[in-house]
């Protein structure tokens, strides 16, 4: 017997063992066992919660489920077994949470390869937290080409770093002047040129259609665009609309028409009307938001995403900020509880989204205590942040329920979540495609 013959015999063997033990890894079952299960879709928790995933997916959740033989089961003990938290609304990319004028300077400062890295521990921190799945609204360096959150959504995808599965948008796209406008508050020309479509700057229905092309094409899974001022920028009025009727019509029929979602931000009331009648498929933040533009929103099925954490985190330290941001800052807390109020009660359709980065990334889960301090019911919280955020970005199919058939995207908490709310900010087991991310439960 040749050695060249042993070498392909062992070389064969090697190969059949991996493809065996690959398979053996497919096939293997975890059965999830928690003293309570909320499914993402019922109106209460049942007990003695037991899920049982297969590779990647669940093939069983319920009550008192038989465990299969030959499973591993991972036994939880008194905690409520949830699918995995989504945020509908990050910026995964970025940091605004310091010093505003030191943010900025940074920004300028820090160079794109380093900001890529810097998004790392982000990304993990988010996971951890139970979010599983992030929408990230925006990612925009002035003066770069760069798509910092695309390599991140792939980076999580082929398993090369661990992090939330992203939807990503590019650039936002908003008018000169405006809310994602870079360069605006600098000395003209400062950076060099005006920004274009090329940096989700534009103006007139033409230039917004060449925009939301050429994030598409450079692998946006969602539109974003500005369509009335924001807090955090310096030389645009909170609630001015920033889009006209018609721009805003070519917004959305060019990115329905390439079958895309579209979120835009929008605190103003009038921007919001012109929106809603556009056919948006949510509205960001919403601060000012008369019941008149909420009753449109229900009929219309249009999405709220109120991102209640930035305004806490904003006014802890108001008094810091630029005195223009500052004064609008307060404007929109002073405006934003009622209208969540008044949400919930007319049953407008709402999704959790935080706008992390304005706070500390990893805090995402204390969104659904404000949501129910401010009169949403603890379980339509937690629904917020699964199937309806599911519903929201277009992945219902895939993840948002405890069922047969979904992706294993699935957390424990602690107690019972719709006792105490915040439970959800502790949680202690992390599975995402059926593979264990966190766990520190003591059952």
């Amino acid at each position: 017997m040749s050695i060249r013959f042993c070498c392909r015999v062992l070389a064969s063997l090697l190969i059949l063992g991996a493809f065996a033990a690959s398979l053996a890894a497919a096939d293997s079952i975890v059965a999830l066992k928690a003293a309570r299960l909320f499914d993402g879709k019922s109106k209460e928790l049942i007990t003695n919660g037991v899920v049982i995933v297969q590779g990647s997916t669940i093939t069983e959740a319920g009550s008192n489920l038989p465990i299969p033989q030959g499973a591993q089961v991972i036994d939880l003990g008194d905690a409520t077994l949830s699918p995995g938290f989504m945020d509908a609304h990050t910026h995964l990319t970025f940091d605004f949470s310091g010093n505003f004028n030191e943010r900025r300077l940074k920004l300028l400062e820090t160079n794109v390869s380093e900001i890529a890295f810097m998004t790392i521990p982000n990304a993990r921190v988010t996971i951890d937290a139970g979010f599983t799945t992030v929408r990230d609204l925006g990612s925009r360096f002035e003066g770069s080409h760069d798509f910092v959150d695309v390599a991140l959504r792939n980076a999580i995808a082929k398993g090369i770093i661990i992090g939330p599965r992203m939807l990503v948008a590019t650039y936002g796209i908003g008018a000169t002047g405006g809310h994602f406008d870079d360069t605006a508050g600098f000395r003209d020309f400062l950076f060099g040129h005006e920004p274009d479509y090329a940096n989700g700057i534009a103006d007139g229905p033409d230039a917004i259609r060449k925009a939301v092309r050429f994030q598409i094409k450079n692998g946006a899974d969602v539109i974003k665009a500005a369509v009335s001022g924001g807090v955090l920028s310096m030389t645009d009025e909170v609630d001015t609309p920033q889009f006209t009727p018609a721009e805003m019509a070519a917004l959305v029929d060019e990115t329905h028409r390439l079958r895309k979602k579209i979120a835009v931000h929008c605190h103003g009331d009038q921007a919001a009307r012109e929106a809603i009648e556009a056919g948006v498929d949510s509205i960001e933040h919403g601060s000012f938001l008369k019941p008149e533009t909420l009753q449109l929103m229900k009929s219309k099925g249009t999405f709220l995403v109120p991102t209640l954490m930035p305004t806490e985190y904003i006014m802890s330290k108001v008094d810091s900020y630029p005195p223009a941001v500052a004064a609008k800052a307060r404007a929109a807390a002073a405006a934003r509880s009622e209208m969540f109020r008044n949400a919930v009660t007319m049953g407008v359709k709402i999704g959790l989204g935080t706008d992390a980065a304005v706070y500390p990334h990893g805090q995402n889960a204390k969104e659904f205590k404000l949501m129910v301090d401010l009169g949403m019911p603890p379980i339509e919280a937690l629904r917020a942040g699964t199937s309806a955020d599911a519903e929201l970005l277009g992945i219902a199919r895939k993840v948002g329920t405890l069922e047969k058939g979904k992706l294993a995207d699935i957390v424990a908490m602690p107690g019972d979540p719709t006792t105490d709310i915040t439970a959800t900010e502790r949680v202690s087991f992390v599975m995402k495609e059926g593979k264990v991310v966190k766990n520190t439960a003591k059952p």
